[in-house]
C-alpha cells in the first residue's frame, strides 16, 4: 500500500532515487531539463538561496511503496510570491483586502526558475494521487492556496479540475530550430527587414572591440564566477530589489553542475565586462541571467539571443527558451509559446472569482500568441527573400 512522506529538505532524500523520478533519462544521457533534478535543488538549499528567510522553505513529497519511492514532488512552502514568475500578486493583495491571510501558500515548483518542465515526478499514474496528497496538506494546514508553476501541458490538461485545481495559461518566447546548419540559414527564413536589423545588431556587439567566450564545463574557473556574481548583482538589483542567489549558489552549482552550464563572458582584454549564464538539456538550452559592467549598445542581444541561437545550432539544439516576458525577442525569431500551470484555492468564494478571471485570461493569451504570431520575423510564402 502507498504512503506519503513529507521531508523538510532535499538533502534528507537519496540523490539517485530521486533522480529516478525526476530525471530517470539521464542514464542515457542529460536530462531534458537539469532544474528537478537533485543537484540542482540540492544547491539551492546548500548556498541559502532556498530555505529560512527567503521565502522558500523546501517541503518535497515521496510517494512510497513497499518502502521504495514511487514519485515526488517539488514542494515549497511560500511566504511571499516573489521568484515564481507567474505572477499572483494581485490575488495576495485582493485576499488580503477580504480579511484573509495569503501567506504562508504551497508552490509546487522550481525557485527562481521559469522554465516549463515535469512537476509531477515519476509515472503519470500517480499523478492524481500526488496532487491530492498536497491539496490535502494545504488544505489540513489552512493554507490559503496551492499553485503548481512551469508544469508541463499535459499535466495541466490532465489535472485541470480534479480536487478544485485550476488552469491558467500565460506565454513565454522560445527559438525553434529548423534543422538550421549555421546562423546564416536561420537568418535566410527572416524577411529582409528582420534580418538586416539583426546584422546590424551583431555589427554594433562587435564594433566594440570585445573577445566572447562560450564556456562550460572545467572551462570555467572560479574568477570567471566572481565577474558573473557582479554582474548578476548588479542585474538582481534593478530587478528584483535583491538578486535571489547568494555568491555561494554558484560555487554550489559549479561543484556539480558545470557540465550543465554554459556561461557566456565578454572580455575587454583579460577583464570580463558582461556574462550571460545558460543551462543545458538535452535538446534545448535554457538562457537564466545577465549582466554587464556598463551599458554595450546590442550587447544584450548578442549575448543572450544571437551567441544562444548559434550555440544551439551548432550543437544539434532543438530550442532556445529564452525565460519569462519580453516580446522584444519576437523580433529575434523567438516565438510566442504557451506555458501552464495549476492552482488551487480553498476560499469557495474566492475561487470563483480566480476561475472566472482565468478564463478570460486564457482566452485573451490565446488571442495575443495568434497576433504576435502573425507579426512574427519571419518570411511568408510568397515573400522575396
Amino acid at each position: 500500500m502507498a504512503d506519503i512522506t513529507l521531508y523538510e529538505s532535499i538533502a534528507q532524500i537519496d540523490p539517485a532515487q530521486w533522480d529516478a523520478m525526476a530525471a530517470p533519462e539521464q542514464s542515457t544521457g542529460r536530462p531534458y531539463d537539469p532544474f528537478t533534478t537533485h543537484r540542482f535543488l540540492a544547491a539551492l538549499e546548500i548556498s541559502g538561496s532556498t530555505g529560512p528567510g527567503t521565502g522558500w522553505q523546501a517541503a518535497p513529497l515521496v510517494l512510497h511503496e513497499g518502502g521504495q519511492p514511487l514519485a515526488a514532488l517539488p514542494i515549497y512552502v511560500k511566504s511571499n510570491s516573489q521568484g515564481e514568475y507567474i505572477f499572483d500578486h494581485s490575488w495576495a493583495e485582493a485576499y488580503t483586502r477580504a480579511g484573509g491571510r495569503y501567506y504562508p501558500k504551497l508552490q509546487i515548483a522550481v525557485p527562481f526558475t521559469p522554465v516549463p518542465g515535469r512537476r509531477f515526478l515519476g509515472p503519470d499514474e500517480h499523478r492524481q494521487a500526488l496532487a491530492s496528497a498536497a491539496i490535502g496538506l494545504a488544505r489540513s494546514n489552512g493554507l490559503s492556496s496551492l499553485h503548481i508553476t512551469f508544469c508541463t501541458a499535459g499535466e495541466a490538461e490532465a489535472l485541470d479540475g480534479h480536487d478544485g485545481l485550476m488552469r491558467r495559461v500565460t506565454q513565454q518566447f522560445h527559438w525553434q530550430n529548423q534543422n538550421y546548419k549555421t546562423f546564416d540559414d536561420f537568418l535566410a527564413q527572416l524577411s529582409s527587414r528582420k534580418r538586416k536589423m539583426i546584422r546590424k545588431e551583431r555589427e554594433t556587439a562587435r564594433s566594440h572591440d570585445l573577445t566572447i567566450r562560450a564556456l562550460t564545463g572545467d572551462q570555467i574557473e572560479p574568477a570567471h564566477w566572481d565577474a558573473f556574481w557582479a554582474f548578476y548583482q548588479d542585474t538582481g538589483a534593478r530587478k528584483w530589489g535583491r538578486p535571489y542567489l547568494t555568491r555561494t549558489a554558484f560555487d554550489a552549482l559549479h561543484a556539480t553542475m558545470r557540465t550543465d552550464m554554459l556561461l557566456m563572458l565578454a572580455f575587454d582584454g583579460n577583464r570580463p565586462v558582461a556574462g550571460a549564464l545558460n543551462f543545458i538539456g538535452r535538446d534545448a538550452l535554457f538562457g537564466r541571467y545577465w549582466g554587464c559592467t556598463k551599458d554595450y549598445p546590442a550587447l544584450h542581444f548578442e549575448m543572450c539571443y544571437h551567441q544562444a541561437i548559434d550555440w544551439a545550432i551548432t550543437h544539434g539544439l532543438t530550442r532556445v527558451e529564452a525565460g519569462a516576458q519580453g516580446e522584444h525577442k519576437l523580433a529575434r525569431g523567438y516565438l510566442p509559446v504557451e506555458t501552464h500551470s495549476l492552482h488551487w484555492i480553498a476560499d469557495p468564494g474566492f475561487q470563483k472569482a480566480v476561475a472566472r478571471y482565468l478564463d478570460e485570461e486564457r482566452a485573451a493569451v490565446g488571442q495575443e500568441i495568434d497576433i504576435l504570431t502573425s507579426y512574427g520575423p519571419f518570411r511568408r510564402t510568397g515573400e522575396d527573400a
